[in-house]
C-alpha cells in the first residue's frame, strides 16, 4: 500500500475522505498521524491554499501528500465567506459563529443562492502536482437544520434536496458533495501513484 499523506488536522475532514477514496490501494495518514504543522492559508484562491498545504506536506514527510482547501460562495454575499470560511466569524474553525455571521448578513434576503467549492491538491516529494475541483449548487436556509456533517452543512441545502447537508447521512452527502467530487476526480491520480 502506497502512503499518503492528509494534509489536515481536521478529523470530520479525514472521516470524510477516507470515506470517498475507500477501496484504493493507499494508506491515508492523516497530519495528526505525523505531526505535521499548521500551514498558514495565505492564499487568494482554494488552488493556492491547497497547493500550499500539499506541498508543505510533501516536503516535511516526504511523502505523496493530498490537501484540499474549500468554502462556501454566496452570491449575495459577493461570494463570501469563499476562501475565509473557516474563520469568517474571526477565529478558525468556530462553526457555529461562522455560520450565524453568514445569516444575519443574508438577514431576510429572498436571493439565497450558492455554492460549496473543493480544490483537491496532489503533490509528491518529486514536485508532480495535480488540482481538481468539486461544487456543490445549492441555496441557504433561514435557520440551521440537522446535527450531521460540519461547518455551514446545517444551512446549505443542495439543489435537488429538501434536508440541509447535515441532515443527509454521511453516505448521501458524500455522493453528492464538493470534496466527494473532487476527491474522486482525485482517484485515478492516486492510482496511478500506486502503480509508480
Amino acid at each position: 500500500m502506497t502512503r499518503v499523506v492528509l494534509a489536515t488536522h481536521n478529523r470530520h475532514k479525514v472521516e470524510e475522505v477516507r470515506r470517498i477514496l475507500d477501496g484504493l490501494p493507499v494508506e491515508l495518514v492523516s497530519g495528526l498521524d505525523v505531526d505535521l504543522p499548521e500551514v498558514d492559508e495565505t492564499g487568494e484562491t482554494f488552488t493556492e491554499n491547497a497547493l500550499l498545504k500539499a506541498r508543505a506536506c510533501a516536503h516535511v514527510t516526504g511523502l505523496p501528500a493530498v490537501a484540499d482547501d474549500s468554502g462556501l460562495e454566496v452570491d449575495a454575499l459577493g461570494g463570501d465567506p469563499g476562501v475565509r470560511s473557516a474563520r469568517y466569524a474571526g477565529g478558525h474553525g468556530d462553526d457555529d459563529a461562522n455560520l450565524r455571521r453568514v445569516l444575519d448578513e443574508l438577514g431576510a434576503a429572498t436571493a439565497r443562492g450558492g455554492r460549496f467549492v473543493c480544490v483537491a491538491a496532489l503533490v509528491t516529494p518529486d514536485g508532480h502536482e495535480i488540482t481538481v475541483t468539486g461544487t456543490m449548487e445549492g441555496a441557504i436556509t433561514a435557520e440551521p437544520r440537522g446535527d450531521g456533517g460540519f461547518g455551514y452543512d446545517p444551512i446549505f441545502v443542495t439543489v435537488g434536496q429538501q434536508r440541509t447537508n447535515a441532515e443527509l447521512s454521511p453516505d448521501e452527502k458524500d455522493a453528492i458533495s464538493h470534496r466527494g467530487a473532487a476527491f474522486r476526480a482525485l482517484r485515478p491520480h492516486l492510482l496511478e501513484l500506486t502503480s509508480r
